[in-house]
């Protein structure tokens, strides 16, 4: 179905998270990306902010795809959280978000990081798919559906 294994590892796919919220989303999001990025965790809380001033990232059906660019890294790296209770994110249905799917880029990966973005987008589009996400029992089975684990073992 969708495959993200280029993008996620298990350590980047959390269940269940508490943020109440887009600040206190950012400050989890950049500690997770800390060790990733080498970018004190601080200064891509600022940068997710930021980049969020210019319109939100949340685009319905509650989901957000937050992200940024990061001159220390060296290909497209994302980042799945699926939150506890959904926060308020400004989206365009007036809908709280609960799955959010950070994308992190490097300042030459113009196309690359266009076409993570449009992969993300069309996936969390597919109101199969977010219900497969809102399901998931774990953070492991989250990761077997963002990585095409469930699509290569039916195979």
């Amino acid at each position: 179905m969708f495959d993200f294994h280029d993008l996620v590892t298990p350590g980047t796919v959390l269940a269940d998270i508490s943020a109440g919220t887009r600040k206190a989303l950012f400050g989890i999001i950049a500690a997770a990306a800390e060790p990733m990025s080498g970018v004190p965790a601080k200064l891509v809380a600022e940068m997710l902010a930021d980049r969020e001033k210019l319109g939100s990232t949340a685009f319905g059906g509650g989901t957000a795809i937050p992200h940024v660019r990061i001159d220390t890294i060296d290909r497209v790296h994302g980042m799945f959280l699926r939150l506890h209770r959904p926060i308020d994110y400004a989206a365009v249905d007036d809908l709280p978000v609960d799955l959010v799917f950070a994308l992190f880029s490097p300042p030459g990966a113009g196309g690359d990081h266009l076409k993570a973005l449009a992969r993300v987008s069309r996936a969390l589009r597919d109101t199969a798919f977010r219900a497969k996400l809102r399901g998931a029992g774990s953070s492991d089975a989250l990761y077997a559906l963002l990585s095409g684990v469930e699509a290569r073992d039916a195979a």
